[in-house]
């Protein structure tokens, strides 16, 4: 059986221009272009982003995406423009930092606060400015993915000899792209497509699993544990859409349609599924 692919975890981890000059920053290997980021043009008085800082930001968000990027990935990490309105005072020290709940990878950004002065310093704590923004940044990864070797129109079912394998940047939409063209062979697109073009979950029409009054499976987990339970699907199982179980007389379940007479609940506890009103 031929699922489509979960969307990755997208972890949560944003201002005068850094200038025209964009730096790319790639993994692995990070070679970070810290003498591009130096000889870009010269920040106004509005700004106080050392390219070091913004640099260190960078990596920390590469890593990341790194981490739960396909293996042999290329990670590309862009800098984005501040808000050229902010006022940010000198700061002698600043930190980057990865922002909670931003994502890992695509449209993203940066933390960067401006750390005080170690006691004995030139200035002392107490007067050092205090200040923390964010920076936008775009994080690409570049890897294998399955794409049609030809333009397609809307409702043409995929054989596997119309695709092909091709680097594709799999952050450029929240969806990730199919990786092997195996996967898409017999699915029906819902959309015309361009030659080249990776091929997402949204490109497809989605599957009818089962039909409504069908005997289906409940399967439900969390930490060490799973339960499962049969019932009568309320209503037709369409692809990763919601569908109602019936389970009882009186009882009945919600989850999400993911296979041919399968439903999967969400459990509440070892002993118990969600049940719906």
């Amino acid at each position: 059986m031929n699922l489509p692919p979960l969307p990755l975890p997208q972890p949560r981890l944003q201002p005068t221009p850094l200038a025209s000059t964009r730096v790319r920053l790639c993994l692995p290997g990070l070679l970070w272009a810290l003498p591009l980021l130096a000889n870009a043009q010269a920040p106004g008085p509005e700004t106080a982003l050392p390219p070091a800082a913004i640099a260190q930001g960078l990596a920390l968000l590469g890593e990341a995406a790194k981490a739960l990027a396909p293996a042999g990935a290329r990670v590309v990490a862009l800098p984005g423009r501040l808000d050229p309105r902010l006022r940010l005072a000198p700061c002698a020290q600043v930190e980057a930092f990865l922002v909670p709940g931003a994502p890992a990878w695509g449209r993203t950004r940066i933390g960067l606060r401006c750390q005080p002065a170690p006691a004995g310093g030139a200035a002392t704590a107490a007067a050092s400015p205090r200040w923390s923004v964010t920076l936008p940044a775009t994080v690409q990864v570049w890897a294998q993915a399955a794409v049609p070797g030809t333009a397609l129109p809307g409702g043409a079912t995929l054989q596997a000899a119309q695709l092909e394998l091709a680097e594709v940047d799999w952050a450029a939409t929240p969806q990730p792209p199919f990786a092997q063209p195996g996967q898409l062979a017999g699915r029906v697109l819902a959309r015309s497509v361009p030659a080249g073009q990776a091929l997402r979950a949204a490109d497809l029409q989605a599957r009818q699993w089962f039909a409504a009054g069908d005997t289906v499976r409940v399967v439900a987990g969390g930490p060490g544990f799973s339960i499962s339970t049969e019932g009568q699907a309320v209503n037709a199982g369409i692809e990763g859409q919601r569908v109602r179980v019936r389970v009882g007389e009186n009882r009945s379940v919600d989850g999400r349609s993911v296979g041919p007479r399968m439903v999967e609940g969400r459990a509440v506890g070892p002993r118990v599924v969600e049940v719906g009103p």
